[in-house]
């Protein structure tokens, strides 16, 4: 193994040529290259389920962090998830749990030539790690242990009971993985202090501030699909009526587009604007911290694109349209998918009646194919998320925390049910450049951004674990 683990080095320790890690660094940069060589995909159709590279990832993680597997307990959980246990001195202290997961989306097929380095190949070049997983999320998975082996070896014992854990579904909803994880907890009276996820990271360029800002994801969206459908008699095109089943459906569609749910400017978006507020310069910035006089101009601002607009209010997009057999014969049905991303201002409910009160008069059947409401919205004013704040700052020299709302899934949406409050956080630096190679062609993470990750989570349970 050891022979092999310095072969596979090579392309890291090229690093050390020009000074840019020490051995150190580039062991730790090629543990992470490695993970990303083992193909521990979650594919839509379970059929396709590789059960064996996700044990060899369970051995790979032994191998690579001999120490951590030494001091903490490690169980599995649903044959393919991994809960790790390192109990705290102090019984009285809630635990926290550190959490990513180990699973990727695949790469879709035909689009492996667009990539610069293959997709499992886990390339150190350029200054980047390349590959499947590198930005979601083996990253979390990697730097998390890296911290623990850290502390570990320097024999620090910790107060707190921390957890990690790592799912091998979350690409799916974590439905096994997470969700067995969570009931395991539950079965044995676990309350947790916090449990800190994927979700949001330091980004660039958010909102014009010129410097990093370190988003935390205080709440995660829900979703609600619906399939609206508009019936007619039918018959032959030769004879149309005045409006179609397609074409009253158009209207329908007309309708949702038209009126979308009302923003919502207070609540975590209240929160969000008021630690935004101190970082934006110009008109913009007293615009939102004078928001007493100027919320509808903030609220149209933001409003206006769909990366903002998706903050503030439960969106809705028409997503598929189906109608008609054949060019000449009327359709006697047609059928549309909307699909609503829900706020946590909001509620499936509330859409559902607002959507039947604007298609009142317009004789359609309406169908819940899924929902599930937005998460609890975690407390920026705790104990838990001051440490968060103050770890970021101290870590990222200065790096100002702002609550933010995650617009997908995570497994936080397990894992919160039994902790006080759920964060969704990775410590790494995403530039405008690379926020597209998420679940995208090319997925990487630049080396110097993934060094400073295992800091953070060294400092984190340090003072997290470690408080008196």
């Amino acid at each position: 193994m050891a022979r092999h683990f310095v072969l596979l080095a090579l392309p890291a320790l090229l690093l050390l040529q020009s000074g840019a890690a020490s051995a150190d660094d580039a062991e730790r940069i090629e543990r992470f290259a490695a993970s990303l060589r083992i193909r521990t995909v979650s594919p839509q159709d379970p059929s396709d389920f590789d059960p064996a590279a996700f044990l060899a990832f369970h051995r790979f993680l032994a191998d690579a962090f001999p120490d951590t597997h030494r001091a903490l307990e490690r169980e599995t959980v649903a044959e393919y998830s991994l809960l790790y246990s390192w109990p705290g001195s102090d019984a009285t202290l809630a635990p926290m749990l550190l959490t990513s997961h180990i699973d990727t989306v695949p790469v879709v097929a035909g689009s492996e030539d667009r990539w610069e380095y293959p997709a499992f190949e886990g390339a150190v070049a350029d200054g980047y790690v390349w590959g499947r997983g590198a930005m979601d999320d083996k990253v979390g998975v990697l730097a998390t242990l890296e911290a623990v082996e850290e502390l570990v070896r320097e024999g620090f014992a910790p107060k707190r009971t921390v957890y990690l854990a790592f799912g091998h579904d979350e690409e799916l909803g974590g439905n096994v993985g997470a969700a067995g994880i969570t009931e395991l907890l539950r079965s044995r009276g676990v309350k947790l202090w916090f449990s800190l996820d994927e979700g949001m990271a330091i980004v660039e360029g958010m909102a014009g501030i010129k410097r990093p800002v370190a988003v935390v994801g205080v709440a995660e969206k829900g979703f609600l699909t619906l399939e609206i459908t508009v019936k007619a008699d039918g018959g032959h095109s030769s004879m149309p009526p005045p409006e179609t089943a397609i074409g009253r459906l158009a209207e329908v569609v007309r309708v949702l587009e038209a009126n979308p749910m009302p923003p919502h400017m207070d609540g975590m978006v209240g929160e969000m604007l008021d630690a935004l507020g101190p970082e934006l310069a110009g008109m913009r910035g007293f615009a939102v911290r004078n928001r007493w006089l100027f919320g509808p101009m903030v609220a149209r601002g933001f409003s206006a694109e769909p990366a903002t607009n998706a903050i503030v209010r439960t969106t809705t997009a028409v997503t598929m349209v189906r109608g008609g057999v054949k060019a000449n014969v009327l359709p006697s049905r047609a059928t549309l998918t909307a699909n609503f991303r829900v706020h946590p201002g909001d509620s499936s409910d509330e859409i559902v009646e607002r959507v039947s009160d604007l298609l009142a008069d317009q004789d359609v059947d309406i169908e819940i194919v899924s929902k599930s409401d937005a998460s609890d919205v975690a407390d920026v004013n705790s104990d838990s998320y001051a440490l968060l704040r103050d770890v970021v700052a101290s870590v990222f020299e200065g790096v100002p925390t702002v609550p933010g709302l995650v617009l997908g899934g995570t497994d936080t949406k397990h894992y919160a049910q039994v902790a006080e409050n759920g964060y969704r956080f990775t410590p790494v630096r995403i530039r405008q450049e690379d926020a597209t190679r998420v679940h995208g062609i090319g997925e990487r993470v630049a080396v110097d951004d993934y060094l400073k990750m295992p800091p953070f989570y060294v400092e984190l349970i340090r003072r997290g674990a470690g408080a008196k």
